[in-house]
């Protein structure tokens, strides 16, 4: 077997995976609660707090390209992106903390400590995020192995999302004892320092394999390529809608358990089970596509996930055990779409190499963050001025016109971007059959 084609340990496999159990402790945290803790803790306004979202994560987006440069570029014992799992945890603790102080100042000092702190919090993700990513890609070349690779890192990252949903807040109630702000700070300290473990297991545990042959040493050649590159192109809107798909469906939960059901208590037993069925459909992923082609599978699942989001719609407030039903069917439908498209990413970045005889992998995995961070700040940002707009009203009873806002927030806003990405997804061209031959050549290429 080929260096490319190497098969991975259950150690090295398990050890990447921790990485993401770090990281989920901040992104979970992020998807699901951030928007409630800046309206209904920090006190910004929908409005303000959704122009900030999107402003902050705009301008953190193409830091990601700027960063998965620099990672490509690395050169240092320990390879080109190990070395930040290793350095890159302590910073992101402590950003992580100060995202989520809230200090005593006027509304317009609030609003510039969110800004600041926010902005920090993702760039110091970036820096160690885009590198684990494109880790990935360097480890193996076998397509199925890298599904596998790729299923049991976000088997880690749905379980971290599992405890991250189901513990927070009563983690923050019982730090904060009556007061959530100084609850929200220990919570994020705690998570800071069980995530710089995480990254430091996936250090220890993962070594990178595959040297590019021919690499461009100017990025902006790195990024040429990529905007020739159709199946990665495909990809970068589909992790967009998908991850607004996504966000709709996290950020909105607190908003409709709180205030369109009315009945708050469930919402950790709902995001709990909605983390569950994200594993439990990652989990199959690996299974699945022996059988049908990753393209192929995605449309099949993100129609699946579009029909069931526009019928749980009409599912009545007081139909508690129907509401749990449609998101978990919906979450498990939801869940083989990340391991398949991370691994579509590697795939596409063998893609360049054949096609264009340069690897760029950081810059590959960096555009897609870009774009699942481009999707959630629109989404984030949506759902925020949509709940200005129909009236939302932080911690005092809606109005009918903004419950049913938020009902569609949960249910039908997600299943027309879910309808939009299953369309696009049927131009993917990248077939297990093709894939094939280009790793044969490859290979070739190497051995010449």
């Amino acid at each position: 077997m080929s260096h490319r084609q190497h098969t991975l340990s259950v150690g090295e496999k398990a050890g990447y995976g921790a990485g993401d159990f770090g990281f989920n402790l901040y992104w979970t945290t992020l998807s699901s609660f951030l928007m409630a803790f800046y309206t209904d803790v920090f006190g910004l306004a929908a409005a303000a707090a959704g122009t900030m979202l999107l402003v902050t994560r705009i301008v953190d987006a193409f830091t990601d390209p700027i960063m998965g440069a620099v990672a490509d570029r690395t050169d240092s014992r320990f390879g080109k992106f190990r070395p930040y799992l290793l350095f890159g945890g302590l910073p992101l603790a402590i950003a992580g903390v100060l995202a989520f102080t809230t200090p005593e100042l006027s509304d317009s000092g609030k609003l510039i400590w969110a800004y600041a702190t926010y902005t920090l919090l993702m760039l110091c993700y970036t820096v160690i995020n885009t590198p684990y990513s494109a880790l990935s890609g360097v480890m193996t070349a076998d397509s199925q192995t890298r599904t596998t690779l790729i299923t049991v890192r976000f088997i880690f990252a749905f379980a971290c999302g599992a405890f991250v949903n189901k513990f927070t807040m009563p983690l923050v109630a019982y730090f904060g004892q009556g007061d959530e702000a100084h609850g929200w700070q220990v919570v994020m300290g705690l998570y800071g320092i069980a995530a710089v473990l995480m990254f430091w297991i996936s250090f220890a545990t993962t070594r990178e394999r595959i040297q590019p042959v021919v690499e461009s040493s100017n990025p902006r050649q790195d990024i040429s390529d990529l905007l020739k590159n159709k199946p990665w192109l495909i990809l970068f809107l589909l992790s967009m809608l998908v991850m607004m798909t996504v966000t709709m469906r996290g950020g909105s939960a607190y908003y409709y358990f709180t205030y369109h059901i009315q009945r708050p208590e469930l919402l950790g037993n709902y995001l709990l089970m909605q983390s569950l069925a994200y594993a439990a459909g990652a989990l199959a992923a690996p299974f699945l596509t022996q059988f049908i082609d990753k393209a192929r599978l995605l449309m099949i699942l993100m129609g699946v996930v579009g029909v069931l989001s526009i019928g749980f719609c009409f599912v009545p407030a007081d139909q508690i055990e129907l509401i749990f039903v449609f998101n978990i069917l919906i979450s498990l439908a939801l869940g083989p779409k990340s391991p398949i498209t991370w691994s579509m990413y590697a795939d596409s970045a063998d893609y360049s190499e054949w096609r264009f005889g340069r690897r760029a992998t950081a810059m590959t995995f960096a555009a897609a963050t870009f774009a699942q961070k481009l999707g959630a700040s629109i989404g984030s940002a949506a759902m925020l001025w949509i709940l200005a707009g129909i009236g939302y009203v932080a911690k005092q009873a809606q109005t009918d016109a903004s419950q049913q806002g938020i009902n569609l927030l949960q249910t039908l806003a997600p299943g027309v971007f879910a309808i939009i990405a299953m369309i696009v997804v049927s131009q993917y061209s990248l077939t297990r059959d093709r894939l094939a031959t280009m790793q044969e050549e490859l290979e070739q290429r190497d051995a010449t």
